[in-house]
């Protein structure tokens, strides 16, 4: 058994050895996809140069070149991204340079973060301003269906300045009564009387900070989902002062994908085409109060309901796909309340046509007066379909142009729109010769202590300090193939781990060791002192990593980022350890003392 995990844990450790090749990752943007005539492009382009590379291949739409000399690495980047414009991202990357053998069976290299591997940096601004527009205009709709269950009449509701929102009421009474049950309800507005029937809530000081930690804390949760949905490993996603928010990608691949999938707030609203409307005066702009113009992607004109049947909010899960056509689609899976919500406004639409509203806000070049970056909102009719039947919590969308595009919508709906809009105001490539170092640095780290630790080992305790030489080694060895196999990240604190349960294999050695002497002092026989000292200290032993593994669980558990990667390395650590140390020198000292008369014990 021992000698079989052995095998198996060298085995998923051997592709740490091969390294990575280092490459150039081609990917189109905003949905496009690389193609061969792409990839025949970039082979001109490499031939120009005068470059051979190792291997390029085409696969998803993604070209990946992989070269023999990190020197190559820029100047093809520079020259691919001139002849591709931008209608591709142009992306460093490191390619593992495992056999296929190794590969076929599931062997792959560790991950590294990003104090290793290099990567991706952004520092996002959240557009504070147009959270708040859209709580005013939440609030405006609550206050609504409120006063309307109230039975408090009014006349007109309006935005006011600083987020406020003025009502005028029917007569002086009903506003009095209003600005009671306001006071008792909504303790974060502060209601003021314009006139004897016209009344402004505006928010609170405490009502305002509220509302900006609050769009902070969601745009922290679904960034932590849209990473989730790059594969990216052990990123650090955080809040940095008051309106700002740090995301690091170790090892990030795709540049330009990154920054579409975090930055977008993309969302979908369906919503019921006004049919009456004359086509030639929505061509002009002249549309009925309760409708509005929209366009299609090649700018036909729509005139569709301002009252929206279903808001993205509702969307639960959403998968791209193709159609019995073979055309892109996206699934769409709706909560309960959008089930219900979009059964009722369908039931009665039988036969007419619903539009697919798709919004998000861009860049618009242009900056405020404190230097940011002012955005604005794009809106696009992606898919005008006829409702056959009254629909439920699930249906599919399409009118897509490309299966790139609708996987982007997917991760997008699915992963949730952002509470508030984000800019990314600084974007910091990581190179990975920091990385190197820092890895060449912790292996001479962790190669030192462990020939330390040996050195100790031989001279203290001889024979049996073979023993634990070699319980370490295979300890350092195991630590790494499982790492491999279930696809944790190392990390700088991960190395610190790993050091660090390679010493306290060597407690547990020491532990059985000394037991083994005191029981030789007190008289017992060779064969029963060995027996006595493996099972006489399992109990201490078991006892000791069990409270190590307990704080690395907890470390796991409410830590981020590196300390989840100490906290990995060490609980592996010394797990493995207590086999090596327990189960693996038994072997050992079985295998040389087993069934022998032994007079003298080397230890």
């Amino acid at each position: 058994m021992v000698i079989f995990l052995i095998a198996i844990g060298a085995l998923y450790a051997l592709p740490n050895l091969y390294g990575d090749d280092p490459s150039v990752q081609i990917s189109g943007t905003r949905g496009q996809q690389a193609s061969s005539e792409t990839l025949s492009q970039v082979q001109d382009v490499l031939q120009s140069m005068n470059i051979r590379p190792k291997a390029v291949s085409l696969d998803n739409g993604s070209i990946l070149i992989r070269l023999s000399k990190t020197e190559q690495q820029l100047p093809v980047k520079e020259k691919i991204a001139d002849e591709l414009g931008n209608n591709f991202s142009v992306a460093l990357n490191l390619a593992a340079a495992t056999p296929e053998w190794l590969s076929s069976i599931g062997g792959s290299p560790m991950k590294q973060g990003l104090d290793l591997l290099g990567g991706v940096r952004f520092l996002m601004e959240v557009d504070m301003n147009t959270a708040l527009l859209k709580q005013q205009e939440q609030l405006q709709d609550s206050l609504r269906n409120e006063f309307r269950v109230e039975k408090l009449q009014y006349k007109a509701i309006k935005k006011a300045d600083n987020f406020a929102n003025e009502i005028e009421f029917n007569d002086a009474d009903t506003a009095d009564k209003a600005v009671r049950y306001i006071r008792r309800t909504h303790t974060n507005l502060t209601p003021t009387y314009l006139n004897p029937t016209t009344v402004s809530f505006a928010p609170s000081e405490d009502g305002l900070s509220e509302a900006r930690d609050t769009a902070i804390e969601q745009n922290l949760s679904i960034l932590r989902k849209r990473v989730e949905e790059l594969g990216v490993s052990e990123p650090t996603i955080q809040r940095q002062g008051a309106d700002r928010i740090v995301v690091e990608l170790p090892g990030v691949q795709d540049t330009a994908r990154a920054k579409e999938i975090l930055g977008a707030t993309a969302t979908l609203e369906f919503r019921l085409v006004n049919t009456t409307a004359s086509p030639e005066s929505a061509a002009r702009g002249i549309v009925p109060a309760d409708s509005e113009v929209k366009f299609t992607q090649d700018g036909q004109p729509t005139v569709l309901f301002r009252r929206a049947v279903l808001g993205g909010e509702h969307i639960i899960n959403a998968s791209s796909g193709i159609d019995e056509r073979g055309l892109p689609q996206v699934s769409i899976n709706l909560d309960g309340a959008g089930g219900d919500l979009m059964g009722n406004a369908t039931k009665s639409a039988v036969g007419k046509p619903m539009a697919t509203l798709y919004s998000e806000y861009k860049d618009s070049g242009r900056k405020d007066s404190q230097g940011k970056v002012i955005l604005e909102k794009h809106e696009e009719v992606i898919n005008v379909a006829t409702i056959n039947s009254r629909l439920g919590s699930q249906f599919q969308i399409t009118g897509i142009n490309s299966a790139a595009e609708a996987q982007n919508l997917a991760v997008l709906l699915r992963s949730g729109a952002l509470i508030a809009p984000i800019v990314i105001v600084e974007e910091r490539t990581i190179g990975a010769s920091l990385g190197a170092d820092n890895v060449a640095q912790g292996m001479d780290a962790s190669l030192l202590g462990l020939a330390l630790t040996i050195i100790f080992c031989l001279v203290y305790y001889r024979v049996f300090g073979i023993f634990a030489s070699l319980a370490l080694i295979v300890n350092l060895v195991l630590t790494i193939g499982l790492m491999s196999m279930i696809g944790a990240t190392l990390t700088m604190p991960g190395i610190a781990g790993i050091v660090l349960s390679v010493g306290m294999s060597v407690d547990a050695n020491v532990l059985i060791y000394e037991r083994i002497k005191e029981e030789i002092r007190n008289g017992r026989s060779i064969q029963q002192a060995i027996h006595e000292g493996y099972s006489g200290a399992f109990t201490s032993i078991f006892d000791s990593n069990l409270t190590t593994i307990l704080v690395a669980l907890i470390l796991y558990s409410i830590g981020t980022g590196p300390i989840k990667g100490f906290a990995i390395t060490l609980a592996l650590g010394v797990l493995i350890s207590m086999f090596t140390a327990i189960t693996g020198t038994r072997m050992l000292v079985n295998w040389t003392y087993g069934g022998k008369r032994v007079k003298k014990l080397w230890i």
